[in-house]
């Protein structure tokens, strides 16, 4: 079956730094055949002159990262893969901050994430691995798959009395957040044990390989095209002969040529004349949809990027305040109230002042702890109420998860990540 006629997932690996996403990720692309087989044999032979004619598997990953590190051609970059049911675009979170950056943005909306973890004595579920699993949650990542990696580097090697403890630990943090994971399975990425086929080293295990597992996930649910329409903008072109042509990606609803549409916070109104998607005309756009869709009786200057588009009957939320419940990563020191970082959300990017700090909540079970606590640090998990030092577009994660989910930056870092709970909104008069 062809890729394209296999459904589409996005995939990406979570945990901690040092439990072997890499190698998990090699392996898989190896194992797949997406690395193709002139890079497979240039390395064995490689390996071969360096006496590894064992063709450790371990080598081409290390020599592929080592390649890429110094930024030679053999790249692993092009990460798809293909099972026998689905086609697999492996969403590269090398860095946290990048990791929820791109996933609040929304380039990148993970269908579910594989959490790795090491069952290596001292390393096993640790601050970083609970804090991406309350951030893919945070973020909307729908599933979670988990895999216990180094099964060879347990006491006993392969212990099961290691994995049953580690997996116990790792379903009760999951459920803590509200996630069942799809499964947990043990494997080693670095010796290839349980990825494709089952493994002898574990003839205790009877689930399911790695391979089983991604099989497993959950396409996405039906586009949300009943939704009302909103399409945050990215650009916007003033095309000789044609007009004002915003661009953008249709989150939710329908556009068709002929409607009118609004354009907030401005609250300019103009009419699509068409539609266009790759340089080719659309009859509707849908969620998903990157399109350019020229518009009568709005200028390049009335609109930009961060802007959004709905239609008249259901305008796109403009904030005075919006509460949200949100998660402090990275912070050199306290934050309080007063504090105006710079808010992310679709392709907004507006400062917001902390207005007020109303509740800290327990990061593992979400119940309050204080109320109107006088500051925030590294790692809290907090209900705040925000203010747009400027107009901005922003939703309820509850109605809009597109819109409603946000990064907040400062210092050239990102110091966390919420969801909008609640909007005071702000009147707009509507232009036309």
């Amino acid at each position: 079956m062809p890729a394209r006629e296999k459904e589409h997932l996005n995939l990406i690996f979570i945990g901690h730094v040092d439990h072997g996403k890499s190698t998990t990720v090699g392996r898989l692309l190896y194992e797949t055949g997406a690395i193709p087989d002139n890079i497979i044999k240039k390395l064995k032979e490689e390996a071969e002159k360096l006496g590894k004619e064992t063709f450790e598997f371990a080598f081409v990953m290390d020599r592929l990262k080592e390649e890429r590190e110094r930024g030679l051609t053999i790249d692993i970059a092009h990460r798809e893969f293909e099972t026998d049911k689905y086609y697999f675009t492996i969403i590269d979170a090398p860095g946290h901050r990048d990791f929820v950056k791109n996933m609040i943005t929304g380039t990148s909306q993970a269908d579910a994430a594989v959490l790795v973890v090491s069952a290596r004595e001292g390393e096993g579920v640790q601050e970083q691995t609970r804090e991406h699993v309350f951030l893919a949650k945070t973020l909307g990542v729908p599933q979670i798959l988990v895999v216990i990696n180094k099964m060879d580097a347990t006491h006993p090697p392969y212990s099961q009395e290691r994995f049953e403890k580690l997996k116990a630990e790792v379903e009760k943090l999951l459920k803590t957040v509200g996630y069942k994971p799809i499964a947990v399975v043990p494997i080693s990425a670095y010796y290839g044990e349980n990825i494709v086929k089952p493994s002898e080293k574990m003839p205790w295990f009877k689930g399911p390989t790695l391979i089983q597992a991604l099989n497993m996930i959950q396409p996405p649910k039906e586009k949300p095209v009943d939704k009302p329409l909103r399409i945050p903008i990215q650009d916007v072109y003033s095309i000789k002969g044609v007009g004002t042509v915003p661009v953008g990606r249709v989150e939710t609803g329908r556009l068709r040529p002929g409607d009118k549409v609004v354009f907030m916070p401005p609250g300019v109104v103009g009419e699509v004349k068409s539609i266009e998607m790759h340089h080719k005309p659309l009859d509707e756009a849908v969620p998903g949809d990157n399109i350019g869709f020229n518009v009568r009786g709005v200028s390049k200057k009335d609109i930009k990027r961060g802007d959004v588009a709905g239609h008249l009957d259901n305008p796109p939320t403009v904030a005075n305040t919006f509460t949200a419940r949100i998660i402090i990563l990275n912070h050199p020191t306290a934050i309080g109230v007063g504090y105006t970082p710079v808010i992310h959300a679709h392709t907004a990017q507006v400062a917001c002042r902390f207005e007020e700090l109303l509740q800290k909540l327990d990061p593992r079970t979400g119940q309050v702890i204080e109320e109107h606590p006088k500051f925030l640090k590294k790692g809290d998990v907090a209900v705040v109420k925000l203010r747009p030092i400027k107009p901005m577009v922003i939703e309820k994660y509850s109605e809009f998860p597109q819109l409603g989910r946000f990064a907040i930056r400062d210092m050239g870092m990102t110091i966390g990540a919420g969801q909008v709970i609640d909007i005071e909104p702000k009147k707009v008069e509507i232009k036309g």
